[in-house]
């Protein structure tokens, strides 16, 4: 059976510009003179770019101490789990040549520990770092549930390795007398990490909510206890576990510890002088040939002292001036040869 020409007319699209593809279009043209310019104007502003990312981080004031071997019989105690419970300190004095204006950051930095592996980034639960199910445990091998068989809150190896030195930092007034420098510990995690992926329990009493858990096997107390100054900073919310459970890509990475209070002594910043950080040595690095280190810096509008971002923008720049320049090589050479060719 035929189709009739009625049935054919309606299959066909209606009579507007943009189904019979009659809207104006734009082709871009491309010239030597628009392509040169293009490589020019990027290869000025990545290069202004790199430079001023590298000014700026030179400008950042930074001091790093390296306390491994100097608390070397701290480390050699933690070596053996059997000496989890014994309190171990070791005072590392130092002197700042020149003051450290505005605000000043307290980091933590590791050396050889890799929180980039694929099953210990994996070991985390996060409905129960939610406040949603505090006993599901279910991705947290090996540490899901203690030896009793109680399902383990914060679980997980992230979170079974926490970081606990507690570092003071005590400015030297005189050889006989010293005060300590007052650091906050509050405002030291992302926003988004305080505000939307951690939570704890709905609960007013924090020990009731995680009633029926255990702590992780590497800690000396239950996580409704870890800021015993401050009662708004515990459980999940605690931010030096939030900021741990932000794992580091590369093994040697720094976490902010804590943000000095600018009040009395120390309102426009860290005076030069002599200073001494006060250590309680709890976590072990020298099973793993790792180091460790506290890391006093500066900030600037672009952030830390790293100067990859600047040197990153620098070559760059570099890279596009010289394929601007072999380009425009190419193309005069191109254009002198096809004039000598017209006259002849």
């Amino acid at each position: 059976m035929k189709r009739g020409s009625h049935d054919c007319q309606s299959r066909l699209p209606d009579n507007t510009a943009l189904k019979q593809q009659q809207l104006p279009a734009y082709r871009l043209q491309l010239t030597a003179t628009k392509i040169l310019s293009g490589f020019f104007i990027t290869g000025v502003f990545c290069l202004g770019a790199g430079v001023i990312l590298l000014l700026s981080a030179k400008n950042i004031k930074e001091v790093e101490i390296n306390y491994t071997e100097k608390c070397s019989d701290c480390a050699k105690l933690r070596e053996n789990t059997a000496n989890f419970d014994k309190e171990c300190t070791c005072s590392i004095p130092f002197y700042l040549p020149e003051a450290m204006k505005g605000d000043v950051y307290m980091f933590y930095k590791l050396y050889g520990f890799y929180q980039n592996l694929y099953q210990y980034v994996l070991s985390r639960s996060n409905s129960q770092l939610m406040g949603i199910d505090i006993k599901d445990v279910s991705n947290c091998a090996p540490f899901k549930n203690s030896h009793n068989g109680i399902p383990i809150a914060p679980c997980g190896a992230i979170a079974n390795s926490i970081f606990n030195d507690t570092i003071v930092l005590s400015y030297n007034l005189n050889s006989s007398m010293s005060i300590k420098v007052p650091m906050l510990r509050s405002g030291i995690s992302w926003w988004t990490d305080k505000y939307v992926k951690f939570w704890n329990p709905g609960s007013q009493n924090l020990s009731s909510a995680f009633a029926g858990t255990a702590k992780p096997p590497s800690w000396p107390k239950p996580v409704y206890e870890l800021d015993e100054e401050d009662p708004e900073n515990n459980g999940f919310i605690n931010e030096d576990f939030i900021v741990w459970m932000r794992t580091a890509a590369f093994p040697t990475f720094k976490k902010l510890y804590r943000r000095l209070s600018r009040i009395q002594h120390f309102t426009e910043g860290l005076p030069a002088g002599s200073y001494s950080f006060g250590i309680t040595y709890n976590f072990p690095v020298t099973k793993f040939q790792g180091e460790k280190s506290v890391v006093l810096s500066t900030l600037t509008w672009s952030g830390g002292s790293s100067l990859f971002l600047g040197l990153a923008y620098t070559v760059t720049g570099a890279l596009t001036w010289l394929a601007f320049f072999a380009m425009m090589a190419i193309h005069l050479r191109l254009k002198e040869r096809k004039t000598l060719f017209h006259q002849e």
